[in-house]
């Protein structure tokens, strides 16, 4: 079964990375979360793809140099954009930067993906902190682009999952499969693409070679149902969407 990974939520329908957005994409049928995590200046870790609120706040400063205060003060909804179609914000209604140990907390029984972005100052013993204080390490897988992070998760010991991270990535597709058993991989999640520059990473040969090492295999960010129900027969793992309404029913038909 390939699991569906709402992309910071329903964020084509609701402004990205908020409560709203989170709970719609669960009531869509999402199977987990997929998130961003920065740290505020106090050391509060709140749920953002960028380092600023620019962007989606309009407001062009760096969350490592606000306090969580401020922060929590930004309206998100200011650069929203809804897909064509989608229901208008209803009122006035301000659209709020999560904490993370509010979603959490709010949603105690879903799975989450954390993208752990900000590399400085290093976030990652206050996000650990905040995963450990809610018993969350059995559902909460943590990724990042920066290898440096998740050295640093592992060095930490975390008790949970972590994905690949790109130089991890990058040896798994060079290299043979009985060096990489030797070499005893810790990521358990390839989270990644269909392509990287001229390089094809959504074949049935890469997927199988994945497996065959005990890795699961994620694709962002797929919006096109086709693309889902493809990659799905190819033996993926997961995908991670900005659309569930489009993609969920796509890939319920794949099991009939």
């Amino acid at each position: 079964m390939t699991i569906v990974y709402a992309h910071r939520g329903a964020r084509v329908e609701l402004p990205e990375n908020t409560m709203p957005a989170f709970r719609r994409a669960l009531e869509l049928g999402a199977d987990a979360l997929e998130i961003d995590c920065h740290m505020t200046k106090d050391g509060v870790v709140v749920v953002s793809h960028d380092p600023t609120g620019e962007r989606m706040a309009g407001v062009n400063r760096a969350i490592k140099d606000e306090s969580f205060a401020s922060v929590r003060e930004w309206d998100v909804a200011r650069g929203f954009h809804p897909k064509a179609g989608a229901p208008p914000l209803e009122g006035d209604a301000r659209f709020r930067v999560p904490e993370l140990a509010e979603v959490l907390a709010d949603l105690p029984d879903v799975f989450l993906n954390i993208d752990a972005k900000q590399e400085e100052p290093d976030m990652v013993p206050a996000l650990l902190r905040v995963i450990r204080a809610h018993d969350a390490t059995q559902r909460v897988r943590l990724a990042s682009f920066s290898d440096k992070n998740l050295r640093r998760i592992r060095r930490l010991r975390y008790e949970g999952e972590t994905s690949l991270g790109p130089q991890e990535i990058a040896m798994v597709r060079a290299l043979p499969e009985a060096l990489l058993r030797r070499m005893k991989l810790v990521g358990k999640r390839a989270q990644i693409p269909r392509k990287q520059g001229p390089i094809t990473l959504d074949t049935r040969s890469f997927i199988t070679k994945c497996h065959a090492l005990g890795i699961g295999v994620d694709y962002w960010t797929i919006n096109d149902p086709e693309e889902a129900m493809e990659l799905s027969r190819r033996g993926a793992d997961g995908v991670v969407t900005d659309d569930s309404r489009a993609i969920i029913p796509a890939l319920a038909s794949t099991k009939t």
